[in-house]
């Protein structure tokens, strides 16, 4: 989903605080480090009795410890995951139904019908475009997916792997309606043809584009804006023909040991307190009346956002990964 880190943030809250019998939970989480710092230093001061334990590990690492650990699972929640990663058939019958006063406040389309997962946030596929490489080679800026097929673009573009970043699957699950749409699957293998590096992770793109070693990276929207508010020369694109989006999903263990705890530190992960942090750091935040800050506006985030986002399946998006997967292999070698 990001590039691969992976960090032990264990942070006795209670501890810190001095709560004697304080609670405890364990989680497992493929946010940010930075973004885990900020967050539990809020939910230290709002669940000063709990000890909340984070382990921090790339989505795709998250996902493999998650299933080696299926017969004696360690955490009692997931922070943060992919949902397309959650929905494994084999990740999905580790959750249990989980609700709360905030969790259930939260709009239909980022909650599990089942109620096994919500999601307070997500991220969305952009381009981050170097304007100053794209005038040295003589390239217009492209607005659409459907311009970035185009033979001028041919080397100019990195893209990440489908197979190793969770972006990278994000575009292509997305844009091809997780296999079922034969012009998506045409327009993500032309696509393809262009590439000129194709990268692990789903920030490098945006990170070579940045220098100008590609003129087009296709990336996330975050890594975009960081990029405008460190002084590049970058513009971020929103393609106009389809949005391409990620939700980062959250869950209680079926089998956790210390369930209401965990109940507790899920619920405040979906607050209003929490979802004013987010904003930081995400595109997509669920929480209602949640809207682009004006800085993120004037970099290119649309003020109606969440309204604009088409909806997605992201069961038959898990289910389908593999052979989505390989089938993209296949047309693009």
């Amino acid at each position: 989903m990001r590039p691969y880190r992976q960090i032990a943030c264990t942070v006795a809250l209670g501890a810190a605080c001095g709560v004697a019998n304080a609670g405890s939970v364990t989680v497992y989480s493929a946010l940010e480090s930075d973004e885990i710092a900020t967050y539990l230093a809020a939910a230290k001061k709002a669940l000063p009795d709990l000890d909340i334990h984070v382990l921090r590990l790339s989505s795709g690492d998250l996902a493999a410890r998650l299933l080696a650990e299926s017969a004696q699972p360690r955490n009692d929640a997931i922070w943060g995951m992919a949902v397309t990663d959650m929905l494994d058939p084999r990740i999905a019958a580790l959750l249990t139904p989980i609700h709360g006063d905030n969790i259930d406040r939260m709009p239909a389309r980022f909650r599990g019908a089942d109620a096994s997962w919500f999601a307070p946030t997500g991220y969305l596929a952009a381009l981050c475009v170097n304007r100053e490489a794209l005038a040295e080679r003589g390239l217009p800026v492209p607005r659409t997916w459907q311009d970035l097929t185009s033979p001028r673009y041919r080397g100019q573009i990195a893209m990440p792997d489908p197979a190793s970043s969770g972006t990278g699957y994000m575009v292509l699950s997305s844009l091809s309606d997780a296999g079922r749409s034969a012009k998506g699957m045409a327009l993500v293998t032309a696509i393809a043809h262009n590439v000129g590096q194709i990268t692990l992770s789903g920030s490098a793109p945006c990170k070579l584009a940045r220098i100008g070693e590609f003129p087009i990276g296709v990336s996330f929207a975050f890594s975009a804006m960081q990029s405008i508010r460190q002084g590049y020369p970058v513009t971020m694109v929103i393609p106009s023909d389809g949005a391409g989006y990620e939700l980062e999903g959250s869950a209680l263990m079926k089998d956790a040991v210390h369930d209401a705890d965990a109940r507790r530190f899920l619920d405040w992960t979906a607050s209003p307190e929490a979802a004013s942090l987010y904003r930081g750091f995400k595109e997509i935040v669920a929480a209602p009346g949640s809207k682009p800050t004006e800085e993120q506006q004037r970099q290119g985030l649309p003020a109606d956002l969440v309204a604009t986002l088409p909806a997605r399946d992201f069961t038959t998006a898990a289910r389908e990964r593999a052979a989505l997967i390989a089938r993209y292999k296949r047309l693009t070698r």
